[in-house]
């Protein structure tokens, strides 16, 4: 009887194993056209109704790319509103982000190089991150879980020749700056990034009541109560409101008490109000050298010996703050920030 037993639970083991085997792998789809969400030439984005375009406030910064981005809720589903946190899409949305460079930042029309497209889908297991990088003949996107570089060349405001290797993410590094208690999540689709005019086909209209109309969107509040963060370049807008607005979007997706670097005690977004979190006076938990033989993360009124500020600096990939999307210092960013640090 008991040899029975035994061989029973060997013939168990071995149909688990089997079925294992025989059960399909996830098929993800090949082209970005796969997804049907553009019509017409592709490279145009021109999308489909229910493909939904929008832009945030506070954009980051990803080597001096252009972005287009748009939405796609399950047919007849909505999202509630919070003022806190990115919103709770339901499962089967898609968010989709398309990278560019103008060949001419002085001149639209002499066209544009698509790099890449990020979708991003809610499937019933949670959100997955999925890189397609565009083709030279700028025909399709293609693609390819373990990322890539593309060469890119164009002209700048000043009419100056740029050119930059630029480095598409893998698979596992978006879940680097996604991750949220170790749950993949969106980042910039929150109200207060969304709380904006948008220029839609019939006029501007502000994005989170037009998503309303659109019954896309619940339980939205009265205007003066939703949160809104500047564009960090408005010179009209107080500094403390930029700078802010600009750690929020450049670091805070890590720099959160349920972000990857909650250990570091260091905490960059909108919400922190406690001056030691946002490191005042702050000593690093573990930044070795990236903390460029500074002593605390940020010193008012010298920015040249906080460690923020080397650290959006520098270019040396072990001390570079974000760690991913940047090669080049953003300039701009730095005059911001090594500002408001003075204005302390």
């Amino acid at each position: 009887m008991k040899k029975t037993y035994l061989f029973v639970g060997f013939l168990f083991l071995i149909m688990i194993h089997v079925g294992m085997q025989l059960q399909s792998p996830v098929v993800f789809k090949e082209k970005l056209s796969d997804y049907g969400f553009f019509e017409g030439n592709i490279a145009d984005q021109k999308p489909i109704s229910g493909v939904v375009p929008y832009q945030l406030n506070a954009p980051l910064f990803s080597d001096g790319a252009h972005k287009l981005r748009f939405i796609q809720l399950p047919v007849n589903q909505q999202v509630p509103y919070n003022p806190d946190t990115v919103f709770q899409f339901p499962k089967g949305t898609a968010i989709i982000k398309t990278f560019y460079y103008k060949k001419d930042e002085r001149a639209d029309k002499k066209g544009r190089q698509l790099i890449e497209t990020r979708v991003l889908l809610h499937e019933a297991t949670g959100w997955i991150a999925l890189p397609y990088i565009w083709n030279e003949a700028q025909t399709d996107a293609f693609l390819e879980i373990t990322g890539g570089t593309t060469q890119v060349a164009w002209r700048d405001v000043h009419g100056a020749k740029k050119t930059l290797q630029y480095a598409i993410p893998n698979m596992n590094q978006c879940k680097g700056c996604h991750e949220r208690n170790g749950v993949m999540s969106p980042i910039g689709t929150s109200a207060r990034q969304l709380n904006g005019d948008f220029k839609y086909a019939n006029g501007f209209d502000n994005q989170l009541f037009r998503w309303q109309k659109m019954q896309l969107l619940t339980a939205l509040p009265a205007a003066k109560t939703i949160p809104k963060l500047v564009h960090y370049e408005d010179g009209t807008a107080r500094l403390d409101d930029r700078a802010r607005a600009y750690l929020d979007i450049h670091c805070a997706h890590c720099h959160h008490k349920t972000g990857a670097a909650q250990t570091s005690g260091l905490f960059l977004d909108w919400q922190t109000q406690d001056s030691t979190a946002l490191g005042f006076y702050k000593t690093p938990v573990a930044a070795g050298r990236g903390s460029g033989n500074r002593l605390f993360d940020i010193v008012p009124r010298k920015p040249n010996e906080s460690i923020l500020l080397y650290r959006m600096e520098s270019l040396d990939p072990g001390e570079m703050m974000p760690e991913l999307g940047r090669q080049v210092q953003h300039q701009e960013g730095i005059k911001l920030i090594k500002a408001w640090i003075e204005a302390m």
